[in-house]
């Protein structure tokens, strides 16, 4: 199978010099690689003019993104992509050798595979996240995200969604005939980061019948490279929340039946998670944030509030209403 990988960078070249390294040591090689770069990213045009002979050896080439947002991005890169499997990553991770021939053998063995991922192992500095959990990307019942993608364990699994980082898709799935051409979702919000674009996308693949398959050993080193939107991934920003939620929230509504959604709603309000608050969580984080957990938590509900017009206005346009 011919192998595309897509690549979105802006203004991380160490980062990326890093992520190009180990994509030329894959011992099963690249067939196609595309760089997405922002217009107004000259670091990054002037990184790719002086490139290392092993990077340059790759079969690379790059496509000029003029918007923000990594949607936009991946989309360009998934519209040149001409591989039977397109894989993504991320910039500021490095693939672990194995990793491209790992995710081919899933796909021959199994022709209803539709996507494959693995795990991101998480680093802060030189300091490895720790955790071990079974359980990874599905969508409880009553709509909460199961992630856990950087410390699942345990073999290949079918879940119901993957992780940016590191997922890959079979062209014959997101080309599937019988549906739309599948894209990366414009309604997601958010500069830069644009957090949950994949789990709208994932859902969508596993509705029209694939398999999406989770192996902890098809893996990558993920080093959380700086973020230039307002999502600075560990400080609290209102409008990161309110966009993460309603990102959250629009894939979620989009899946799950109309009784699951009537308890989501309820479920999302009253209780909610760490990241997504609810009153309970707000309720539980107060003593240790104070006016934070307070915010926070207004942040969530108008995430909430503005993913769920944003399904309506959606389902009213297909509806032709």
């Amino acid at each position: 199978m011919k192998i595309t990988v897509v690549v979105p960078t802006y203004r991380r070249t160490k980062d990326l010099q890093v992520c190009l390294l180990a994509l030329s040591k894959q011992v099963r090689p690249v067939d196609e690689l595309w760089i997405t770069v922002r217009d107004i990213d000259t670091e990054t045009w002037q990184f790719l003019e002086n490139l290392s002979p092993e990077i340059a050896a790759l079969p690379m080439q790059t496509i000029t993104v003029t918007v923000t947002g990594v949607v936009a991005a991946m989309n360009l890169g998934l519209a040149a992509a001409t591989g039977d499997i397109v894989a993504f990553t991320d910039d500021d991770s490095g693939a672990h050798p194995h990793w491209l021939e790992q995710i081919e053998q899933v796909f021959l063995a199994d022709p209803q595979v539709g996507a494959v991922g693995g795990r991101d192992w998480v680093y802060h500095g030189k300091e490895l996240e720790a955790g071990a959990k079974e359980r990874v990307g599905k969508v409880q019942w009553f709509g909460r995200l199961v992630g856990n993608h950087h410390i699942g364990v345990g073999g290949a699994r079918e879940v119901d969604f993957l992780k940016g980082v590191n997922m890959s898709f079979r062209r014959e799935a997101i080309a599937d005939p019988r549906y739309e051409p599948m894209r990366f979702d414009p309604r997601m919000r958010g500069t830069g980061a644009q957090v949950n674009f994949e789990v709208i996308f994932c859902l969508e693949l596993k509705r029209r019948g694939w398999k999406l398959i989770y192996d902890s050993e098809i893996g990558v080193d993920h080093f959380r490279g700086a973020r230039f939107d307002e999502d600075k991934r560990d400080s609290f920003n209102p409008l990161a929340v309110t966009n993460a939620v309603h990102n959250e929230s629009l894939a979620i509504l989009d899946y799950l039946s109309d009784w699951e959604r009537f308890v989501f709603g309820i479920w999302a309000i009253a209780i909610g998670t760490r990241d997504s608050f609810g009153l309970l969580q707000c309720l539980r984080f107060l003593p240790k944030q104070g006016k934070t957990a307070i915010r926070r938590l207004w942040a969530s509900w108008q995430g909430r509030w503005q993913g769920w017009r944003t399904w309506q206005a959606g389902r009213a346009a297909s509806n032709g209403g």
